[in-house]
């Protein structure tokens, strides 16, 4: 009995404590970047935003999620059921799992996998399959619409994803996250290569069906677009799937060019600070950005879309993976992949 304890359950128990220690901070960040945004945006636009419920309207997350729970869920009579509530829950479990490779600190990360790097991107291409799953199962014109412009979206801009990624990984030698951030101890990798850090993080906005490119979900001319037939906690879903995504891009975009936990100077008082916190307030910056861009711009067209991610971002991006590796290959810089990890 001792021996199975100690070999098989205790490890089960201890994973599983683990995990619930990075998702409920996850769903709680979501929770409350909700209510971040609209706060922010009412202060953009000379308004309060949330203030009622609760002190400063804190509680309001709270109560829409109470909301959303209570209601009843409605699924079309012409749609297909089990395909129509698997999708919201793939797209809220996709967010989540991704999250097992990202390390908050040094050496507080849940799986140190070698090819951290090429999990997130595969974890991240598979969203698209909850979207086009939603679309079709609805069984309405204007969520499939929706779904066919997510699909193509997601996927071109994943493409100038992908060979920002290869840069910064020419640079490193390693597809270990953990390797990325201790790559950028002496100049973190936005200096060098801040045209790519710029594409990434537009990329990372169309990826997740943000303004300016939210048209998938377009108000104007979809209602709502792939999630437009979802109701009560389906529709909750696809909600935490989104900003919960938005947080992921967000720790992405820190790792990649931001330098992950590590401080802007290693000196007092910047490395007196936990590296964590140091992670938490790049992605806070990043999510404000956001916010900002929501605010700000208005929705593009659809050909100015396509144009941006195939004409300018694809050769934009391809241009940079072979000027970073002909640099490094030029000064001798190539990293050793096995002593980067």
């Amino acid at each position: 009995m001792v021996e199975l304890w100690d070999n098989y359950l205790w490890p089960l128990i201890w994973i599983v404590i683990k995990i619930l220690v990075i998702v409920v901070p996850i769903l709680l960040a979501v929770a409350y970047l909700t209510y971040a945004e609209r706060k922010v945006i009412g202060a953009m636009h000379l308004r309060k935003g949330p203030n009622v419920v609760g002190p400063f309207g804190l509680l309001q997350p709270l109560a829409d999620g109470a909301k959303l729970f209570l209601k009843e869920t409605i699924i079309p009579s012409s749609a297909n059921r089990a395909v129509f509530l698997v999708a919201p829950m793939l797209t809220f479990f996709l967010a989540l799992v991704a999250w097992a490779v990202i390390p908050f600190g040094e050496g507080l990360v849940l799986a140190d996998i070698n090819v951290g790097l090429l999990y997130l991107f595969a974890i991240s291409s598979l969203g698209v399959y909850g979207v086009l799953m939603a679309g079709w199962a609805s069984n309405s014109k204007y969520a499939f619409l929706g779904a066919l412009r997510s699909a193509a979206q997601m996927v071109s801009y994943e493409v100038s994803m992908g060979f920002v990624i290869i840069s910064v990984l020419i640079c490193v030698g390693s597809l270990n996250l953990t390797a990325v951030v201790e790559a950028q101890r002496d100049m973190w990798f936005v200096i060098p290569l801040l045209p790519m850090a710029v594409v990434f993080f537009i990329s990372t906005l169309a990826e997740t069906n943000r303004h300016p490119f939210d048209l998938p979900e377009a108000e104007a001319e979809l209602v709502a677009g792939y999630n437009v037939e979802y109701s009560a906690m389906t529709f909750a879903l696809f909600f935490l799937g989104e900003y919960a995504n938005m947080i992921l891009m967000c720790a992405m975009t820190t790792i990649l060019f931001l330098g992950g936990w590590l401080p802007p100077l290693d000196i007092a008082p910047f490395n007196l600070i936990p590296g964590p916190v140091w992670f938490a307030l790049k992605i806070s910056a990043l999510l404000f950005i956001f916010i900002w861009v929501r605010a700000s711009f208005p929705r593009y067209r659809y050909d100015q879309l396509m144009r941006l991610g195939w004409k300018v971002f694809l050769p934009l991006s391809l241009a940079a993976v072979v000027i970073v590796s002909g640099v490094l290959v030029a000064f001798d810089m190539v990293p050793n992949a096995a002593a980067a990890g």
